[in-house]
């Protein structure tokens, strides 16, 4: 007679049939998924985290919603996978909306899964990476699935500081889910794939007028060069996670580590002869500060952060002499390296950033002043430009400055100079501080003089060679104290690592308060 009871090697096979329908979900969501040029949210999470170390959480969780045919359609996982996995070994957190599954929509059950791996990640004290592909808040839910939302914000704010959040964009963001992406360290993208915006182009059309595409609107490109939302746009989603990984390499785990450091074959003495050609000592004359960055750092290696977006300033993380460190540099290829409002409130966000995971800042100085005109004013340079000046006089990591050529007013004062507190000012022979530049100071200092000469022009260039010859010649700051040393173009990478030598065990701490106020 044949025995009806249940073994626990039937328990077991149910739990492997269970898990292969989450796991492989359904056939024609995927075909349709791979139509859009898209990966699965497992190929993704395959590709980001090393082989074999992925560990899912809740798994064959399910939604409770009812209505709207929802109590007839209850897959597992709920349209989004948890977990945590390594990279090179270092643990991370991963969240990833699966779109074949109510199109990644964000309901109960699916916020309170990403709630959870947000909450492991802090309390572990490790990244947190969200591979974002997801039509937004599932409507049939409602309210519920807009608190989900609120969730996921109060957790990024938490979280800010503390552990590295990247978000990586791989498919639309709208509405009030690009909140999440925007409190995050870093944004990726990928073009033709992702997209975020607040209002999508049906809504602009309707209230505006205006007619436009989803990419036109809120596409990669869009968000390199002219939002600044996204840090990072690539062409494919390899590329895309794979620099993702190279980003988790450099970074602290969290806020109390040090980040990683490698062992480097580069010289630390190695001397830059090449610095003396490549950087014209005439300081109108432009030059790349790419190719200073590419001579000064470990094999010319280096990742820059909003690379298209306010390119008259470089934000960039690299290494010397394996430690990694951070480069705010002005780039005199683009608008003469003037700080203007995009390029304050982009070294201002960097600098916090390095500042929170412990990060030593090198600047690199060639800057003009700030851009002049009716709509930098208007749109409150001042405001933004404090910004900057906030985030550098805030924060307590080993802070070097590097002085090439000119350093100019209020400019000069922002760009990390001693007195806001840098702990080392190096400056090069080239090296002209001053309020303004030296025709506009003879200008204004002596008027009258050329106005009552005979010959206006002679006068103001005799005029123009005293002021340079008195106030800017390249050891006035040496000999007043505001700078350290006047060094060799040739030694400045080694100056540099000496100097973080010494600093790496630096301790500042700022008055107790519960926090700033920085300019908004």
């Amino acid at each position: 007679m044949a025995s009806n009871t249940v073994t626990l090697h039937d328990r077991v096979e149910e739990l492997r049939s269970r898990r292969r329908e989450a796991e492989d979900g359904s056939r024609p969501a995927t075909e349709a998924q791979r139509a859009r040029g898209k990966l699965t949210a497992r190929e993704r999470i395959e590709l980001l985290l090393d082989p074999g170390s992925f560990r899912e959480v809740e798994q064959l969780r399910r939604h409770r919603a009812t209505g709207f045919g929802l109590e007839a359609k209850r897959p597992y996982t709920d349209g989004v996978i948890t977990g945590w996995g390594t990279v090179e070994g270092r643990t991370v957190f991963v969240y990833a909306h699966d779109f074949r599954i109510f199109g990644g929509a964000l309901g109960e059950a699916h916020a309170t899964k990403i709630h959870k791996i947000m909450d492991l990640a802090i309390s572990a004290g490790a990244p947190l990476v969200s591979l974002n592909d997801g039509a937004g808040a599932r409507i049939q839910e409602g309210v519920s699935a807009l608190a989900g939302y609120g969730g996921i914000f109060q957790r990024n704010t938490r979280a800010s500081g503390v552990i590295p959040q990247i978000s990586v964009m791989l498919g639309p963001c709208a509405g009030g889910a690009a909140y999440s992406p925007a409190l995050t360290d870093f944004v990726f993208m990928v073009r033709e794939i992702s997209q975020m915006f607040i209002t999508g182009p049906d809504v602009v059309k309707a209230v505006t007028g205006e007619e436009i595409t989803q990419n036109g609107l809120g596409g990669a490109d869009v968000h390199a060069e002219t939002s600044g939302v996204a840090h990072f746009a690539y062409d494919d989603e390899e590329t895309c996670i794979a620099e993702v990984r190279y980003l988790i390499g450099m970074l602290p785990s969290n806020n109390r580590e040090n980040p990683p450091k490698v062992e480097s074959d580069d010289p630390a003495d190695r001397r830059g002869d090449v610095l003396l050609d490549l950087v014209p000592a005439d300081g109108n004359r432009p030059y790349d500060m790419h190719k200073v960055i590419e001579e000064l750092v470990d094999d010319g290696d280096y990742l820059e952060i909003h690379e298209r977006w306010a390119r008259n300033i470089i934000c960039a993380m690299a290494r010397l002499d394996g430690q990694v460190v951070g480069i705010v540099a002005n780039q005199p290829q683009a608008l003469a390296g003037v700080l203007d409002i995009e390029a304050s409130e982009k070294a201002a966000r960097f600098v916090q950033m390095c500042d929170a995971f412990n990060i030593p800042i090198i600047t690199l100085v060639d800057v003009p002043g700030f851009l002049p005109g009716v709509d930098q004013e208007h749109g409150g340079i001042i405001r933004h430009g404090a910004k900057l000046l906030y985030a550098y006089c805030n924060a307590t990591v080993p802070r070097i400055s590097l002085i090439l050529r000119k350093a100019y007013g209020g400019a000069y004062i922002v760009m990390d100079s001693q007195s806001i507190g840098a702990d080392l000012t190096y400056a090069w022979p080239t090296n002209e501080i001053a309020v303004m530049g030296a025709e506009g100071a003879a200008n204004v200092v002596f008027r009258r003089q050329i106005a009552e000469s005979d010959q206006p022009d002679i006068t103001r260039e005799q005029l123009v060679k005293e002021y340079k010859e008195e106030l800017m010649h390249p050891y006035y700051a040496a000999e007043r104290g505001l700078v350290d040393d006047i060094i060799d173009p040739a030694d400045t990478r080694h100056a540099l690592i000496r100097g973080l030598a010494m600093l790496r065990v630096k301790h500042a701490d700022l008055p107790a308060r519960k926090h700033g106020n920085p300019p908004a």
